[in-house]
């Protein structure tokens, strides 16, 4: 059997998850009559100290259902480089909301906050408005990297004085809540929409959310609709996110025990290059080009060993810990790593 560390998206859904969607309270969501959304939306909206908030398939048509109800056809949205949603979300800001995106270089997921004033586009009939700018917490390209509240702050402040909506991508907001020892509203009170994902570290089998005023979410709701996202008796999927939500986020602090692990375990193997003191939360990087073998090589093997894993550019490889892997596990794939290594060497 496979130690699956590619992503926290793999998790099965536990017996206690299967049990709440068998149980599960239920009505036609789309007349706004399934109770169990009901409750997911009012206490997601609550933890994330925002006044409503809406129950999407994924993360992704949550992002893009943010950029739509925010931004206009011809206008300009900002993000960092390594964003997901620049680099991952195929386009859909274009293809739907019709907006132009302008990238900004930041460091570990952080923009600076002078180089997003510097963006924000002057009034001038030439250049498309500045309506947006996206956020991402914890940062996936850098490693499951924490963006300080501080930094976001900063951000809304000169968003503020410019009038332009921020968004943040909180896929893994939870694992920053957990790493920086807070609450979500830490973060959240510095952004006008955000989207958390139930599918990733929290371990329900499908959904994320999206938050913000009452009259945004409202608006997102119809787009949620024009989307094909309007669902019926959805409850059933509601309820392994309620309780993911409820129950799930005080234990992603195992998964970052995991990781700072297998990063220090990384560390002592010739040929790879980690720092396990940038290893914030659930997910970690290495450089592996002083192998003397490729990442993709180096992927096939561990494949092969029973141990999966991912590309995340030339030379590098990711590992994410999640809730079905142990400390056990973590050792094991350790070990065939060194196997692995020196087979290959």
């Amino acid at each position: 059997m496979s130690i699956d560390l590619r992503s926290d998206t793999v998790t099965k859904p536990s017996e206690a998850m299967r049990q709440s969607m068998y149980n599960a309270e239920v009505g036609d969501d789309v007349y706004g009559e399934d109770p169990t959304v009901h409750r997911l939306e009012e206490t997601a909206a609550e933890i994330l100290g925002k006044e409503a908030s809406l129950f999407v398939t994924s993360g992704t048509m949550g992002n893009q259902i943010a950029v739509l109800v925010q931004a206009r056809s011809g206008e300009e949205i900002l993000l960092e480089e390594q964003s997901h949603i620049f680099l991952y979300e195929a386009a859909t800001h274009s293809a739907f909301a019709g907006v132009q995106t302008r990238t900004i270089k930041g460091v570990r997921g952080a923009m600076n906050p002078e180089d997003v004033r510097q963006a924000i586009r002057p009034v001038d009939i030439h250049q498309p408005r500045t309506s947006m700018i996206c956020v991402e917490n914890t940062h996936n390209k850098a490693g499951g990297a924490v963006v300080p509240a501080e930094n976001m702050r900063a951000i809304y402040e000169i968003a503020r004085e410019h009038s332009v909506a921020v968004h943040l991508d909180g896929a893994r907001l939870f694992n920053t809540v957990v790493a920086s020892g807070g609450k979500a509203s830490d973060f959240t009170q510095y952004v006008d929409t955000v989207q958390v994902c139930f599918s990733k570290g929290l371990g329900a089998p499908i959904g994320s959310i999206l938050a913000g005023d009452r009259e945004t979410i409202e608006r997102a709701r119809i787009w949620r609709k024009r989307m094909g996202g309007g669902t019926r008796q959805v409850g059933v999927i509601a309820a392994p996110a309620l309780l993911a939500l409820t129950q799930n986020v005080e234990r992603l602090a195992e998964d970052h025990a995991n990781a700072k692990h297998l990063a220090e375990g990384l560390a002592q193997i010739k040929g790879m290059e980690i720092n396990p003191d940038n290893v914030d939360t659930n997910i970690v990087i290495v450089d592996v080009r002083g192998l003397g073998i490729s990442d993709l090589q180096l992927i096939e093997a561990l494949k092969q060993a029973g141990i999966l894993c991912g590309g995340f550019g030339p030379g590098l490889v990711r590992f994410v810990t999640h809730l079905d892997v142990t400390r056990a596990d973590i050792d094991t794939a350790l070990a065939t790593l060194h196997k692995v290594v020196r087979g290959a060497q």
